[in-house]
């Protein structure tokens, strides 16, 4: 059963130094992605849709050179993908060592993962799906871990 932490987000959108606000959820997923490529794992991100994987894929280029993730979009990149794929479609997802899952939807497949990153946005209705994955998890008997953002 992969180990999985829900990090609880403060609030909606961010404003990284220098740039326009951005969702919040996108924002930490790349802190976190760039966290776990410091550490040799391989990620995935699942995303709600195109547009914010294209959000999530600029947000990974925004980051410090010192920082730098290899990634690219579904379907982009060297065969057998980078170390960092960021998706759309959770039928297609590639296999890694790590989901971070900002598409604010179950996986059905989450058992080829080690480890699950979600969140647990502000807004009432995609906090309380948000409850419903953590419990959909914890049913399963997967390692679960809260924190705050």
């Amino acid at each position: 059963m992969p180990a999985v932490r829900f990090y609880a987000l403060a609030e909606a959108s961010v404003s990284p130094a220098g740039h326009e606000s951005v969702p919040a959820v996108c924002a930490k997923a790349c802190e976190l992605t760039a966290e776990l490529y410091s550490q040799k794992k391989k990620s995935v991100v699942l995303c709600a849709d195109q547009a914010q994987a294209e959000a999530v894929d600029q947000l990974l280029w925004q980051l410090p050179a010192a920082r730098f993730v290899p990634h690219n979009l579904a379907g982009e990149g060297p065969n057998g993908g980078a170390p960092v794929e960021i998706v759309w479609q959770p039928q297609s997802l590639p296999r890694k060592q790590c989901l971070i899952n900002v598409s604010g939807k179950m996986v059905s497949n989450f058992n080829q993962f080690q480890q699950i990153i979600d969140f647990v946005p502000v807004e009432e209705t995609a906090k309380q799906q948000a409850r419903e994955r953590y419990k959909q998890f914890q049913q399963a008997g997967c390692q679960m871990q809260f924190l705050p953002a």
